[in-house]
Formats: structure tokens, C-alpha cells, sequence
């Protein structure tokens, strides 16, 4: 639905938030803190002002809302933060023309791209883990925000923790700290490296697997 849609669809008081939330989004996730923050899509912001613009968007399948868990145990929804969450477009070609990247920009890479490819490469792993069924998912950061875990999902039996790689680098020192804490029994990483599994984590390469999610199903 493009945004000039959204008069026909919402209150004529509801489309100025509904709007300047949407064109806010593709900043939001281009931080390295990608949580939501409402001063960010307006000074001086307070929650309750955007909270029915984001319930209109979420409902129309227009955003996913990832809440942060505070912890990552069974069953995974109880423990959400529902006052911190991360927003995602409903597909990552859509973020691509709001956040006005170039085809050539996106096939032939640039190094001023590359912080931005984080974003698209998140928002790609979570609309595959979205196709999957019967699953909850979060994020997680610990109590001081030195180690965040980009996914973690519940899928009835236990929470695997996801970490997403844009490039080959493969340090991954917030699975290991999440590790440490909480000793998960498989930690899954995607990246644009080959598939290796390890004694405590899967690598799933996403240049390979075109639906990693798809791959996911078998560590399900």
C-alpha cells in the first residue's frame, strides 16, 4: 500500500503520524541501536501519540514490531518488553526504494553503503523467519547494551539465538557473551560465508540459501 493510500484507509487525524512514522522507519533501522524511539520520528515525542499510527501500520502488515525479551526463556512472549522494540518494513525491496538505494548501489556495493547493509541484510533474515510458522520472535540485549542478539525465537521447546552478519566477518562476541549466560544448546549465525557447523554454532550462509529460514527448519 503506498503512503498517498493511507487517507483512504485511515482517519484523516491518524494519516499525518501514520505518515511520518513510515518514512522514519528506514532511519531507525539504520542505526547501530536499532531500537524504536519515538523522539526519533518527532522531537519531543511520547509514545501514546504514535502508539494507534503503529497498532493501523502493524494490523495493515505494512511493519513487523520486534520486542526486546528481557529474558530469553519459555515461553519466549512472556517475557517481552513491550516498551522496547525494533520496527521492520514488510519486505526488504520496499526498504530499499524508501531509503532511495540505487540498483547499481545494491549490485556493484559501495563503500558508503556499507553501513546501511546491516539494515537490509536484518530486515532480509527477518521476513524469511517470518514465513516460518508457530514461532515467536525477539531480540536481546544485555542490561548495559555492550551485546545484542539481532533474533532470538521460541519455537515451542526452546529459544535459539540468531546472529546476522552482512559481510564474512564471522567475530560473533555477543552470541558468545549470550552463550556464556545462558548456555543455549545451538546459536545460528548467517552470513555471507559458506555453511559450517561447529561444536556450539551453525553458520547458514545467506549467499548460498536464498531462504535461510528455509534452512532453520531442519534446526528446528
Amino acid at each position: 500500500m503506498p503512503k498517498q493510500d493511507f487517507s483512504k484507509h485511515a482517519t484523516n487525524e491518524a494519516v499525518p503520524r501514520i505518515r511520518m512514522l513510515w518514512n522514519r522507519v528506514p532511519a531507525q533501522l539504520a542505526k547501530e541501536n536499532k531500537k524504536s524511539v519515538y523522539g526519533l520520528v518527532k522531537e519531543g515525542a511520547r509514545a501514546k501519540e504514535y502508539e494507534l499510527a503503529l497498532l493501523w501500520l502493524s494490523d495493515w502488515g505494512l511493519v513487523h514490531k520486534v520486542h526486546r525479551a528481557a529474558v530469553p526463556n519459555l515461553p519466549l512472549k512472556t517475557y517481552e518488553d513491550l516498551k522496547s522494540f525494533k520496527l521492520f518494513i514488510v519486505d526488504v525491496g520496499l526498504l530499499s526504494c524508501m531509503a532511495q538505494l540505487s540498483a547499481d548501489t545494491l549490485l556493484e556495493g559501495n563503500e558508503l553503503f556499507r553501513e546501511y547493509k546491516g539494515a537490509l541484510t536484518e530486515q532480509y533474515v527477518l521476513q524469511q523467519l517470518k514465513t516460518l510458522r508457530n514461532i515467536e520472535i525477539c531480540y536481546w540485549t544485555n542490561g548495559c547494551g555492550s551485546a545484542e542478539i539481532d533474533f532470538i525465537i521460541d519455537n515451542g521447546s526452546r529459544v535459539i539465538p540468531i546472529e546476522v552478519k552482512a559481510e564474512i566477518n564471522l567475530q560473533a562476541k555477543s552470541l558468545k557473551a549470550y552463550r556464556d549466560k545462558f548456555s543455549p544448546n545451538v546459536s545460528v549465525r548467517t552470513s555471507m560465508a559458506n555453511y559450517k557447523k561447529e561444536d556450539w554454532l551453525i553458520n547458514l550462509a545467506i549467499i548460498c540459501y536464498r531462504h535461510p529460514a528455509r534452512r532453520l527448519i531442519f534446526i528446528l
